[in-house]
């Protein structure tokens, strides 16, 4: 067959895709993403539209637009944001059955791996039974949950539930999913078995880590992943790929953590939003593909949709280092190559833009004190804070001004590179040895990425020099990074609401937006594991870490970091010592086993039985209620007026619900513990708590409010007319009743963040319609659109314009006809003045215009499936006709 080609390796015969062949000349001048997009659209698209795709991408870089579908082979999700995508699935189900049709018609077309990991609260810490007890309790916040997770694997072929303790989804996808190069059925009229790239999708925003093992993914929304669930293609833009080329290597005492902060600073600035990032250059081959993981996880704070490092060498070893068969590994390989796949130090693909780094001038560094592309030179971190500002607190009772309130090594941005951990490891043995520990009001933690980390610290030693300065396991899981931080201790809880200190957190993390780790801590640091360990001993913020004291021995003798910091050459035998292939297999294994997860009682059948009482799941009013769809002409009232940086943790938070909130009134209100009442991440199942919590930040500052006296309290709005300060959710409702149409106003950045669909889903139950913004961060603009949502890029002096609309000002909208980066008709009436405003609709291709007149992806899945369901003769259920969508791609 034309476009295809063989591959003989290890004694079996493959058909792969001729990538080679199909780019011809322009192969060597294309991205790498680019070629793996094109294999990707040969194998699932019909010939004509294959041949179209490829087409359009031997033509990138010379002119012209053009829009590309392509299925990925997998999809990846944790637990908080699987939940409200089967749970919308699961009320689908409802709506189908009382169509009259076969609920069991709506399954997924294509593997989904679940890893329960967004659900582990750091309660227990610095004490040897924090993992059991920490992991007693996730069990028990959650076990509703977690049985209609456990019910959904059972209904739904493929879905795959990787239960509580097996480590969080990023550093699964690398040591145990990923397979760089996987073997499938092939299509019809290919003969045998087919390799191809393992191009995957995941509901987290930081999927692009897989990329630094050469796998192309990226973060989508839940409902972005729905459609994907059910066989209909994704469509996209002709990326545009920026490349960064490294030279040099790091020097001893940097680390990948710096390079992926300096990446994620001048990518920033430069601009990428939207974009795909691809690295080359010699500088790649000095960095193992931990090292590159630590880069490409955070492709989501520099603002691009991937980070890729191509297959190379490195690749190799990886595999092999975690307990890969030799004979896959070989296979990676010698498809790589085959397939014009494989990454040499002299490759110089065309890329329209590029930036340079050299890793030899790379310095210790963080990030903050509120962004994570704030990057500072670890020197420069006391400089950073309000110290000496009006207000600024004085400290009280020993306790500094800045205390360090919480020291974390988490997240999967750093604990998925042995090296880190094991520098870490090191540096607290000398800590130990010279008689340091943590200061008592720090509250540290450990949350590896991997159960397998264990035995490797252990093996090496370093485990109990961890412990000794507090830093003992305290579950595997995203934790900190997410929220779950768990309660500040005493006594910074107190002094921090008496106003007398103003605590910050020190993390390897990702990211460090206003109280997002934590909901009473605005100020947070992004760091390498080790200097996470070094802040925990000095407990100050505003001190001298670089080069100051950080304690003193028993002698007198004063302890720098530099007397800390093990050599490169220490690193090494540690790593050697500690690492052994089996571990991950066998820890992942033992840890899928769990017994409590075994024993978890779930329901069964193709409809999931319902609770009315319960304050955790509900059939969501998007599904059950009106889903028409929300485009024509209309105007309306703004709901907020925001301003830059509006992150998805601003629109829907995921820290624990605030016990003196009216949403934890609602909640008691129904029977539960208003001391117990978890994180809002818990509730995405019930979208009643969730419309309540939307917007529910203390950090959100909404213009809107510029004349309230003391300002707006968390979660309120003014009423346009009356003037009433009230719950959003109630405004939203008393608009709906006097047929009012609601839309919100934001500035730069709308919706950076987590990839969180309950971002969009909130404001579709708040009724917005549409939101005007002067830009959008690529994921949440997307799940905007999947429910119905019209975004709106407005600039310059317009903005300014629709910034200043005052709560009994209108906007006149004219959106009855749609189309991919078109001028949509807007008018701004502001004291009675009209203004009109150029506006463009933040819609990038057919397909999304498609689900906008559809009313968003819900009703678009349901009319799709009652249409496949009455496909006459041929006697294939909807389920069949779904997965023809997966070959043909004719549904997009």
């Amino acid at each position: 067959m034309n476009g295809w080609t063989t591959l003989e390796t290890g004694g079996t015969s493959y058909a792969m895709v001729d990538v080679r062949g199909l780019l011809a000349d322009d192969l060597d001048r294309l991205p790498y993403v680019l070629r793996i997009l094109a294999e990707n659209c040969w194998r699932h698209q019909d010939a004509g539209a294959a041949e179209a795709s490829v087409g359009a991408l031997r033509a990138w870089g010379r002119g012209g637009e053009a829009s590309i579908d392509v299925m990925p082979d997998r999809l990846l999700m944790h637990d908080t944001t699987s939940t409200p995508a089967l749970v919308d699935l699961a009320a689908m189900r409802d709506v189908v059955a009382r169509r009259g049709g076969d609920p069991a018609s709506l399954v997924p077309v294509l593997p989904i791996e679940v890893s329960v990991d967004h659900s582990l609260a750091v309660e227990a810490y610095a004490r040897p039974d924090a993992v059991a007890v920490n992991q007693a309790l996730e069990l028990r916040r959650n076990e509703e949950r977690f049985a209609f997770l456990k019910w959904a694997s059972g209904a739904m072929k493929g879905v795959s539930i990787n239960p509580p303790g097996t480590g969080i989804m990023h550093t699964l996808n690398l040591e145990q999913f990923a397979t760089v190069s996987t073997v499938l059925p092939g299509p019809d009229g290919v003969d045998g078995p087919v390799v191809a790239p393992d191009f995957m999708l995941g509901t987290d925003s930081h999927t692009p880590m897989v990329n630094g093992l050469g796998v192309l993914g990226w973060g989508i929304g839940g409902l972005e992943a729905e459609l994907i669930m059910l066989g209909i293609p994704t469509s996209l833009r002709l990326p545009d790929v920026v490349g960064v080329r490294l030279s040099g290597a790091l020097t001893a005492g940097a680390s990948a953590t710096d390079l992926a902060l300096v990446v994620t600073e001048r990518l920033r600035r430069l601009g990428v939003a939207g974009r795909f990032v691809e690295f080359f250059g010699p500088g790649v081959s000095t960095l193992s593909v931990g090292e590159r993981g630590v880069v490409a996880n955070m492709a989501p704070e520099y603002g691009a949709t991937t980070g890729f490092f191509p297959v190379d060498a490195a690749v190799g070893r990886y595999l092999t280092a975690t307990g890969r068969p030799a004979e896959h590994v070989a296979l990676v390989e010698a498809h790589a190559r085959a397939a014009g796949l494989w990454r040499t130090d002299a490759d110089e693909p065309e890329y329209p833009e590029v930036l340079e780094i050299d890793l030899g001038s790379l310095r210790r560094s963080a990030s903050g004190p509120q962004r994570p592309q704030d990057r500072l030179d670890l020197a420069d971190v006391p400089s950073s804070l309000p110290v000496g500002n009006p207000g600024a607190p004085a400290g009280a009772d020993g306790v500094p001004a800045f205390p360090v309130a919480l020291a974390s090594i988490t997240s999967c941005t750093n604990t998925t590179d042995p090296r880190q951990l094991v520098t870490a490891g090191l540096l607290a043995r000398r800590a130990r040895e010279w008689g340091l520990t943590a200061k008592p009001w720090v509250k540290t933690s450990l949350a590896p990425g991997s159960p397998a980390a264990v035995r490797y610290l252990e093996r090496a030693g370093l485990q109990e020099d961890l412990d000794a300065l507090g830093f003992d396991i305290v579950g595997f899981g995203c934790a900190t990074c997410i929220g779950n931080s768990g309660p500040l201790p005493e006594p910074i809880a107190t002094l921090a609401a008496r106003g007398e200190v103003r605590p910050v957190a020190i993390l390897s993390g990702n990211r460090n937006f206003p109280g997002r780790v934590n909901p009473s801590l605005d100020l947070a640091f992004l760091m390498a594991p080790p200097l996470v360990v070094a802040y925990a001993i000095v407990g100050d913020a505003t001190a001298d870490v670089a080069d100051g004291v950080l304690g003193t021995t028993a002698d007198g003798r004063e302890i720098r970091l530099a007397d800390l910091w093990p050599d490169p050459a220490e690193v090494d035998a540690a790593l050697a010592s500690g690492l052994r292939a089996e571990d991950f297999g066998e820890a992942f294994a033992q840890a899928r086993a769990s017994e409590s997860w075994a024993g978890l009682e779930a329901a069964t059948g193709a409809l999931y039985p319902w609770d009315e009482a319960s304050t955790i799941l509900q059939p969501p009013e998007f599904v059950t209620g009106d889903t028409s769809c929300l485009l024509g002409r209309y105007t309306a009232t703004p709901l907020l007026v925001l301003g830059d940086d509006v992150t998805t943790d601003h629109i829907s938070p995921a820290s624990a619900i605030p016990r003196d909130s009216f949403v934890a009134d609602y909640l008691v209100e129904r029977g539960e513990d208003r001391g117990d009442l978890n994180v809002f991440a818990s509730r995405r199942g019930n979208w009643k708590v969730m419309m309540r919590g939307a917007f529910f930040n203390k950090n959100l500052r909404n213009a809107l409010g510029a004349g309230v006296e003391g300002g707006l309290p968390t979660g309120y709005t003014v009423v346009a007319g009356s003037h009433e300060v009230l719950p959003i959710f109630e405004v939203a409702a008393r608009y709906r009743g006097e047929g009012r149409s609601a839309i919100v106003v934001a500035g730069e950045r709308y919706g950076m963040g987590s990839s969180r669909d309950w971002a969009a889903k909130a404001q579709r139950l708040l009724d917005i319609r549409a939101v005007l913004a002067a830009s959008f961060e690529r994921i949440h603009r997307s799940n905007l659109v999947g429910m119905g949502i019209l975004p709106l890029v407005v600039t310059g002096d317009d903005l300014a314009l629709v910034q200043s609309l005052g709560v009994d000002d209108t906007v006149e909208i004219d959106a009855t006809a749609i189309a991919p980066e078109a001028s949509v008709p807007v008018v701004a009436v502001i004291g009675g003045v009209r203004h009109e405003i150029a506006a463009r609709a933040a819609v990038e291709t057919e397909a999304e215009v498609a689900l906008l007149e559809a009313g968003g992806a819900v009703p678009f899945i349901l009319d799709r499936t009652e249409r496949a369901a009455a496909v006459p003769a041929s006697g294939a259920g909807a389920s069949e006709v779904i997965e023809q969508g997966n070959h043909d791609g004719n549904d997009g």
